[in-house]
């Protein structure tokens, strides 16, 4: 009889073990795969179904299947930006303040420093597949002499496989420091992607995360962190791509932003409270117009061809049944970019750099002038041919080299003031949109998510929804908490109660936002205040009449700044500057 009862419990134990295993199989496969997508300087109105003109059907039906937040932020900049969406923390603490310089400060160092973790380490643990493809720009090692300088390349920062770039723009046709896992290649070396037409980077990257995803195991989560260089400069695009907006654009500024914020009062995305910041620029000063609106065809058909990327990646989602349990985010990594590159100068590049690279080689990593092959503005196209500038160039061949200017950028950030660099709302406002049928429920689908979130946000999500650990230590480095909040709740139509503001702070210009109250300021210049409930395109400075207010505001950037590693303000500059 002792015998039985103790082989009964030992069959019950083992069953319940067995039971509990199962359970937690059952609950490892249901977890989501993750695409988290990320576009290069982009507006805020640009997509379809944030009230712009240009064609995205394949992100606007995830928007409808979906959820889009209204109010989500980037950091104003591609790599700190990155550092925040990779790490979850404040770029400073992930040691990127700035650009990939090394500034003498622990917050501007250039590189993700070793007291913080990536997404991708996070979750590979929890046994996800990991993948990253695109844009790096988060080290200074574009040219490594030795495989310790590649510490902060993707694989060594806890993706399984990576194609992309590690610098942070260049050429679609033939980008530099191209890279095939962990070493550099070429368009022509790489052996496993060769298109059967003239080689585009968006389509490149489209093609390769397709490639991952149908050779990740099916019995395997997997993680893909996807960013896209459209549409940063160059303006590069398909002649295919640029006919569908021939003429779109040829009444110039002023009627697209006009067009897009009566789109976006209608779709209830903005509050018609809200002014339509001032216009930048006037169209019957334009000398060349054809030129101008060329430029803006350009970088329409860019956006254009990475919405038919992403189109052919949801096709291969369904194809292997993995659509409804795959959560995709899609947000930007800064507002419109008003920069000028190749506007003002005439003729061939007259930059010092050059296009130094063999004709089908990977390109020798220690040999003379290595540097200059990776020059975001070559001189030269492969083949030799001279790099051209100006406004007698239209945009969108290899041999060309132009940016769309502070008129476009101001049209694609309708209705916000300001642009890439700044805290103002035209240079940290970004679309977000999370699909996820098996995970967003029916109610919020199709609906406007109205908390204030950011970048921060999305590495506690991941977490959260991956049944990951964060590590409190990693490699034998203590980890820095997570800053964000996971935004699982409002896929359920929950609220997000966010305890601490959420702050900013690039090239001097910085920014606080508590409930809807934001205190931001330029660089050298004083504070201002808005309500954004009220005021979100910031045309009513109200510091002067509630001056505690600003005080109060104040004194929680100052405390956060001395905590995040941003001061001494002005190390973006390697010297203080005056507030």
């Amino acid at each position: 009889m002792q015998n039985f009862i103790t082989l009964f419990i030992a069959t019950l134990l083992a069953f319940l073990t067995l039971a509990q295993s199962g359970t937690h199989i059952t609950q490892a496969a249901e977890r989501p795969n993750i695409i988290v997508i990320m576009s290069d300087d982009m507006g805020y109105s640009d997509l379809g179904c944030y009230g712009g003109e240009i064609a995205t059907p394949n992100l606007d039906a995830l928007a409808k299947g979906g959820l889009r937040f209204t109010q989500f932020y980037n950091t104003a900049r591609c790599c700190p930006t990155r550092a925040a969406l990779l790490t979850g923390l404040y770029p400073h603490q992930a040691g990127i303040g700035h650009m990939m310089e090394d500034r003498g400060h622990d917050g501007y160092r250039g590189d993700l420093n070793e007291q913080c973790v990536t997404m991708a380490e996070a979750l590979r643990p929890a046994g996800y597949a990991t993948y990253a493809v695109g844009k790096w720009h988060v080290t200074k090692a574009v040219n490594p002499t030795s495989e310790a300088e590649k510490r902060n390349w993707p694989m060594q920062r806890g993706f399984d496989h990576f194609y992309g770039t590690i610098t942070g723009g260049g050429s679609f046709w033939d980008p530099s420091t191209l890279t095939r896992d962990n070493e550099l290649t070429t368009i022509y070396a790489d052996k496993e992607y060769q298109p059967k037409e003239q080689f585009y980077y968006t389509d490149a990257l489209s093609d390769n995360a397709i490639k991952f995803i149908g050779e990740n195991p099916s019995a395997k989560p997997f993680f893909m962190y996807l960013t896209y260089t459209a549409a940063h400069w160059p303006m590069h695009a398909r002649e295919r791509d640029i006919a569908k907006y021939k003429g779109k654009y040829d009444l110039g500024y002023e009627p697209i932003r006009r067009a897009r914020y009566e789109r976006m009062k209608k779709l209830g995305l903005i509050d018609p409270r809200w002014a339509l910041s001032p216009q930048a620029g006037d169209w019957a000063n334009v000398k060349d117009k054809a030129w101008e609106a060329r430029t803006m065809e350009v970088y329409a058909a860019m956006i254009d061809s990475m919405d038919q990327g992403i189109g052919r990646i949801i096709a291969e989602l369904k194809r292997r049944g993995q659509f409804d349990n795959t959560l995709i985010l899609f947000m930007q990594d800064n507002g419109a970019c008003a920069e000028v590159n190749g506007r003002n100068l005439t003729g061939p590049n007259h930059s010092n750099t050059y296009h130094a690279r063999p004709d089908k080689a990977v390109f020798p990593a220690v040999a003379k002038d290595a540097q200059h092959y990776f020059a975001s503005m070559p001189k030269q196209t492969r083949d030799g041919r001279a790099v051209i500038l100006g406004p007698n160039v239209l945009a969108g061949p290899d041999d060309t080299f132009i940016a769309y200017g502070q008129g476009w950028a101001n049209a694609s950030n309708t209705p916000f003031r300001e642009y890439k660099h700044w805290n103002h709302e035209g240079g940290i406002s970004s679309p977000l949109i999370a699909h996820w049928p098996k995970g967003i429920s029916t109610k919020q689908r199709n609906q406007f998510n109205r908390t204030p979130s950011h970048l921060i946000d999305v590495m506690a999500t991941v977490v959260d929804l991956g049944g990951a650990k964060y590590p409190t230590e990693h490699k034998g480095q203590k980890i820095q908490p997570m800053e964000g909040m996971s935004l699982r709740p409002a896929f359920t139509g929950k609220t997000i109660n966010r305890a601490q503001p959420i702050f900013w702070e690039h090239e001097a210009n910085r920014a606080i936002r508590a409930g809807n109250w934001k205190l931001v300021a330029k660089e050298n210049q004083l504070w201002e205040l808005y309500d954004i409930a009220a005021d979100r395109s910031e045309m009513n400075n109200l510091a002067d009449k509630q001056p505690e207010r600003v005080k109060e505001l104040a004194a929680q950037w100052e405390a956060w700044a001395a905590r995040a590693r941003v001061l001494p303000l002005g190390t973006w500059r390697a010297q203080p500057v005056r507030r």
